[in-house]
């Protein structure tokens, strides 16, 4: 190195190399838990002003609610209730009372929206893409702070730490069998529009929860 040169100096680390990443604190994951649960439960109402459905239980929610004349909030909450089971024997206490949270707060809020505002007209392509995007931003945002939205997510996170799967990719398995499932009470252009909404989501949820990317 030429002596006269300038030195160029280094960024400071944050944090020590192999050194554990510092979880979050409590007051971080109650923020990131109402903003997931508000991204997602916007997403469920972009979705249902045009009669679409997504994947996971929500989407199964979407189906019986279609069917039933049921609210989306109260079938979404009445399905959940058996993976909460399966989210303590193998998530642990935390991540249960999180999820739960979660759950309830999506289930208020699909009703709450709409108190504020109303969608007279949307495409269905356009209300499925953004409501994807919202949803899979939601999900996405819970994952990392050790929460979901509950149901096939649960198992998703599940199979991610157990198998070294992609939480993504798990659900997308699962998702194209709900939607395929539309066909039975939605218009084949409806559900057409849904399929591009579950790629959107499982696309951001794919490219940024992989197995070991996330530290925090």
């Amino acid at each position: 190195m030429n002596p006269s040169s300038p030195r160029v100096p280094r960024a400071p680390q944050t944090t020590q190399p192999g050194a554990p990443a510092r979880p979050h604190r409590p007051w971080e994951d109650a923020v990131a838990l109402v903003t997931g649960s508000v991204a997602m439960s916007f997403g469920v109402v972009l979705l249902n002003a045009v009669g679409a459905v997504t994947g996971g239980l929500a989407g199964v929610a979407f189906l019986i609610s279609y069917s039933s004349g049921w609210t989306f909030g109260l079938v979404f909450f009445l399905i959940n209730i058996p993976f909460y089971v399966l989210s303590l024997m193998r998530m642990g206490v935390a991540f249960t009372i999180k999820t739960l949270c979660v759950v309830v707060m999506i289930s208020v809020l699909t009703s709450v929206h709409p108190l504020f505002f109303s969608i007279e007209s949307i495409d269905p392509f356009y209300a499925c893409i953004l409501g994807g995007m919202f949803m899979g931003l939601g999900m996405l945002i819970l994952f990392r702070h050790r929460a979901s939205a509950g149901g096939f997510g649960i198992l998703a996170l599940f199979l991610q730490d157990r198998f070294r799967l992609s939480a993504g990719l798990v659900q997308l398995g699962f998702d194209a069998v709900i939607v395929l499932l539309a066909l039975l009470v939605a218009a084949p252009m409806i559900v057409l529009a849904s399929v591009s909404g579950v790629v959107v989501l499982n696309v951001i949820l794919a490219m940024n929860h992989r197995p070991g990317r996330y530290l925090g």
